[in-house]
């Protein structure tokens, strides 16, 4: 069984910096993508970031310049850099990862970990 366990949330004010790390634990060969996503009181669950398991990375425009996703293979570990946060980043953050077993690959979702940015 493959837990994805988060930690870094809580609450800072504009222009405050927060990390997150999202760690795999359990039974498989490896993993492909790792990323973050955020949804926000009566909205869509969006993509934020996005790394693969050589290091390319994607981010959603409204973080570009002030997030940076980074891993670490060794560990099963993905990290959130949140840099210059807005009060529109408020939301609850999870992280995602698609796990490589025998012969499939299944995605994994992190239980959310709550961000607020508020002064």
């Amino acid at each position: 069984q493959v837990q994805l366990v988060e930690s870094g949330g809580g609450l800072v004010q504009p222009g405050g910096s927060l990390r997150l790390s999202c760690a795999a634990s359990g039974s498989f060969f490896g993993i492909n993508a790792m990323g973050w996503y955020r949804q926000a009181p009566g909205k869509q669950r969006d993509l934020v970031a996005a790394v693969t398991s050589g290091g390319t990375t994607n981010y959603a425009d409204s973080v570009k310049g002030r997030f940076i996703i980074s891993r670490d293979n060794g560990k099963n570990t993905v990290y959130l850099q949140m840099n210059s946060l807005k009060p529109e980043d408020t939301a609850v953050y999870y992280c995602n990862a698609d796990v490589r077993f025998t012969y499939t690959v299944r995605t994994y979702w992190g239980p959310g970990s709550q961000v607020t940015v508020s002064a």
